[in-house]
């Protein structure tokens, strides 16, 4: 019993961060076939757009090893799982501020 529960913890991260970046690259495809990717106006603003996703990630990796300070959990898991958490706030992020109209008053 201890062996299984040892095996579905080390896997239990890749399963779901390996889900979740499955799901984002399903998803970023699928708007990139019907054309409907953000464009923003301003180079700035589609920089920031472009980014949102990689920074999400690399906010998801710091906030995972600040958590592993504190709680017991193996650093390479939560390097794992911060990076999968991120991309997936960096998928929304990129959604919503997509959609979000500029303004240049």
């Amino acid at each position: 019993m201890g062996l299984v529960l040892e095996i579905v913890r080390i896997l239990l991260p890749l399963v779901l961060v390996g889900g979740i970046a499955v799901f984002v690259v399903i998803r970023m495809n699928h708007k990139y076939k019907k054309g409907t990717l953000g464009k923003k106006k301003s180079k700035g603003a589609q920089n920031l757009l472009d980014s949102l996703i990689p920074l999400g990630m690399m906010i998801g990796c710091a906030v995972a090893i600040l958590l592993s300070i504190f709680f017991p959990i193996t650093l390479l898991s939560t390097i794992g799982l911060g990076a999968g958490i991120g991309l997936l706030f960096g998928y929304f992020a990129y959604e919503i501020y997509s959609n979000k109209e500029e303004d240049y008053s």
